[in-house]
């Protein structure tokens, strides 16, 4: 086991000290373009679930069927609601709330930058009380991750990393089919991953690449589904995993395939782009 993942005092001073080299990254970026979303990169405590280990886990949302790219998995968030977010975002800097305990255990003082990040964070937290009642205050900020910009849309994700501290049940919304636990320390076995091969429906909306594609993903096992973690959840997950623990994934040319042939309703509304989701 990962000696970092051994003690969670420990673990969570390694991310915050770590994701500080971020914050120029997100101050370069214009986070206020319509075609911008925030989403929560959600740590936690394992859950009883079959196959995790004793060690944190990311919680991860599966997309239901009501909504475009039904089955991925991805972290809670989306696009900004300027009014709310805008005061949720000052809340969050009064003393003991998640961006001022954030601010206590870090260097970054910055008034003029600080309202950037607390509206990325406001707008995650808002997401992940509207997608599965995260309660926002149990929240304690651990720093940003890089954007990541969409593949196929026009979009950039804005990810904020956040540790979970008591509360163990969610009440999910019909964005959501469930909630999976995937263990760090599983995603630290390069034994888990694997090449994602995927063949498109022949009628699709204009504008779309129809060429067969190859992706690396992480395989996960939990209560006897398998689930398949790739895109753009995935791109986030290994950034967060180099820079924490320096590990890398296996290259893709090295690993098993396996095949997916996604269906003509995983694109509905494609030239929209989504709240958040995956190429």
């Amino acid at each position: 086991m990962n000696p970092i993942l051994q003690n969670k005092d420990r673990f969570l001073s390694r991310i915050i000290t770590t994701l500080e080299q971020n914050l120029a990254v997100i101050n370069d970026n214009d986070t206020n373009q319509p075609a911008s979303s925030s989403v929560l990169f959600l740590i936690g405590e394992p859950r009883a679930v079959n196959g995790l280990s004793n060690t944190p886990c990311l919680i991860l949302n599966k997309r239901s069927r009501k909504i475009r790219q039904p089955g991925d998995l991805c972290f809670p968030g989306g696009g900004p609601a300027p009014r709310i977010d805008a005061a949720l975002a000052k809340l969050l800097l009064f003393p003991g709330l998640p961006l001022a305990r954030w601010r206590s255990r870090t260097d970054y003082h910055q008034p003029e930058n600080i309202r950037r990040l607390a509206q990325l964070l406001a707008t995650s937290l808002r997401e992940s009380f509207e997608e599965m009642r995260l309660i926002p205050l149990d929240v304690r900020f651990l720093g940003p991750l890089p954007p990541q910009r969409l593949i196929m849309f026009a979009r950039t994700i804005y990810p904020m990393v956040g540790w979970v501290q008591h509360q163990k049940h969610f009440r999910l919304n019909g964005e959501v089919e469930k909630l999976v636990y995937i263990s760090i320390q599983a995603l630290l076995n390069q034994e888990n991953y694997a090449s994602f091969q995927l063949t498109y429906p022949s009628i699709l909306p204009p504008g779309i690449d129809k060429t067969r594609r190859e992706f690396p993903c992480f395989v996960h096992h939990q209560e006897g589904a398998t689930e398949i973690l790739w895109g753009a959840t995935y791109r986030i997950v290994m950034t967060f995993l180099a820079q924490v623990f320096d590990f890398s994934p296996p290259e893709t040319s090295d690993l098993p395939g396996i095949d997916n042939h996604l269906s003509p309703d995983y694109f509905n509304n494609s030239l929209n782009p989504p709240s958040k989701g995956d190429f």
